[in-house]
């Protein structure tokens, strides 16, 4: 292990951690002890204690395991965007000590029914915009359950803050045999039974893509949860008095840990918006003084590029951090120019728990993947060979930590692909192409793995691909990257007709939008008379994507 990085690690600084074996609930109902009265959630100027949000944690709880029999290590599916009653509905599936299993709002019926079928979830709690594309799953798969949370039962306060119109428009769902509300729910008087699982217990199935057609479901322990939240807490300047931005998905492991956990765990107040608006959150940071903001690039781009960004005051930020691009130099420093401090670039995964690498205050890096975090170890390894490599030599990045996922749910053999033992350790070969330098800080060089980075989503393009092939006009097909936009990658789908047929790309792609998550979508499609194989016959992807990049 290179140690070149503790010359830089801040002085104030153990270079270990302490960790606790307490269950992530546990967390929550303490800061609604120590604060009952405090501001947990402002969503929208909608204000909720800790006192409130604890006992709205406890009924719903009460209702999961009375009335729809939840028990412990049972897999709840939780769909929706950010709000109070995601907060609400993952609190309350650990308080019963089953499994959360969050999945991305914008997946249609087609996707999520893997999802359903492959956790054997019975109940899911979803966004009431999207009951109908779960309703099919009731008599196509194990899912007998619905509950209905719609947003604006939360928005009880007069604003003017611009509030989405998924969140301002939805109509209240009509209960029936399958479908209940939230609301309902929440009546139902409080569980009587202690929360009991934690340490290597497990808490979260969080799904990222794969290789293969299927995403693949990341085993999060309470043990690893709470290790990521240490961690963050102790790396950056956090304390109890911080007013979060919270704008980054819940359902994403960036977004549920900085985001939602680690404001609850301190007994902070989290700022939360359903979705991203650059206007809104100017409006927020400036009127209410927010000091921390995890985000992705992107949405520094975003906000920069508003008009009169300036008028808006963001001296209030203490810090502000983030991954999932690299962030280009001159957004960089017209950031640093609005907002008095640096964005502090990190990286990490979702086998990780978010992140394991962060820049150093005060001494970062641009479009650097930052420093390994406390017990993190990291190496450079030659992915043929295994051996290690020294200072700006390019090769495979291994990381172990105390926030290490526990495998890849009902899959030993992906689970044994994806560790390699090395120097007497077990070691997540996270497919990142990357080196360090003579200071130890690590920078990314490429990928392994076949994978499209949009905005921050990891699009896998097996899974894109294998949904093409349900399009009765398509005979074969191939995605790829191509650079479409100023924020990065896109997809682009070369797609080759079966005879006789005939399809326009708008076709193609509103068929797509009908069958994907909007962000999986080809922005490009190219269609051809034949795809290059491989001498096994296989379609050679990598010669379509390297032409693509020459060009």
């Amino acid at each position: 292990m290179s140690k070149l990085h503790f010359n830089h690690w801040p002085r104030h600084l153990s270079h270990g951690l302490s960790y606790p074996q307490t269950g992530v609930y546990e967390h929550l109902q303490t800061s609604a002890q120590r604060y009952p009265d405090k501001s947990a959630v402002n969503y929208y100027g909608s204000q909720i204690t800790y006192a409130t949000l604890n006992e709205r944690i406890e009924r719903f709880a009460g209702y999961l395991s009375t009335q729809l029999n939840v028990q412990s290590g049972d897999c709840v599916v939780l769909c929706m965007q950010n709000s109070v009653s995601f907060i609400i509905a993952y609190y309350a599936v650990l308080r019963c000590d089953a499994i959360v299993v969050p999945v991305n709002p914008m997946n249609k019926t087609l996707e999520l029914e893997w999802y359903i079928t492959d956790t054997e979830s019975k109940i899911a709690i979803v966004g009431s915009e999207i009951v109908d594309q779960f309703e099919p799953l009731c008599e196509s798969t194990c899912l007998s359950t619905i509950i209905a949370a719609r947003y604006a039962d939360d928005l009880f306060t007069e604003t003017k803050f611009q509030i989405p119109e998924t969140v301002t428009n939805a109509a209240l769902v009509i209960e029936n045999d399958h479908v209940i509300n939230l609301q309902t729910a929440l009546k139902h008087e409080p569980i009587q039974y202690k929360a009991s699982r934690n340490g290597e217990d497990l808490a979260v199935i969080l799904y990222t893509s794969g290789t293969t057609a299927h995403p693949k479901g990341c085993m999060l322990s309470h043990r690893a949860l709470v290790a990521q939240i240490l961690t963050q807490i102790n790396w950056c300047p956090w304390n109890n008095t911080a007013k979060v931005l919270a704008v980054t998905p819940f359902f994403h492991v960036t977004g549920m840990i900085n985001a939602m956990c680690l404001p609850i765990w301190l007994g902070a107040t989290t700022y939360l918006m359903t979705r991203w608006d650059r206007l809104c959150a100017a409006q927020v940071v400036d009127q209410h003084a927010l000091t921390h903001w995890c985000c992705i690039p992107t949405m520094v781009v975003d906000l920069l590029a508003m008009p009169n960004v300036n008028q808006f005051n963001f001296k209030s930020f203490i810090c502000v951090y983030g991954g999932g691009t690299g962030m280009p130099h001159a957004i960089a420093q017209d950031f640093e120019t609005l907002t008095g401090i640096e964005f502090i670039e990190g990286w990490g995964m979702t086998e990780m728990t978010a992140g394991v690498h962060l820049n150093p205050y005060g001494r970062g890096k641009r479009q650097c993947l930052g420093i390994p975090l406390f017990d993190v170890d990291s190496r450079i390894v030659d992915p043929e060979t295994g051996e290690e490599l020294g200072v700006r030599q390019s090769g495979e990045i291994i990381s172990t930590s105390p926030c290490l996922f526990s495998g890849y749910w009902k899959n030993p053999e992906a689970t044994e692909k994806a560790f390699i033992e090395h120097d007497g350790k077990r070691f997540f070969k996270t497919g990142d192409v990357g080196y360090y330098d003579e200071e130890g800080y690590f920078f990314m060089a490429d990928r392994l793995k076949r994978m499209i980075n949009v905005s921050g989503y990891k699009v896998w393009p097996s899974e894109v691909e294998s949904i093409l092939y349900k399009n009765e006009k398509v005979l074969e097909n191939c995605i790829i990257p191509c650079s479409k936009n100023d924020r990065g990658e896109s997809v682009k789908a070369i797609v080759v007709l079966k005879h006789n047929q005939q399809m326009t790309s708008e076709e193609l792609t509103t068929w797509c939008r009908e069958q994907m998550s909007a962000y999986k979508v080809p922005k490009v499609v190219e269609f051809v008379a034949e795809l290059p194989k491989t001498a096994s016959g296989k379609i050679n992807w990598r010669l379509l994507q390297d032409k693509e990049m020459s060009a």
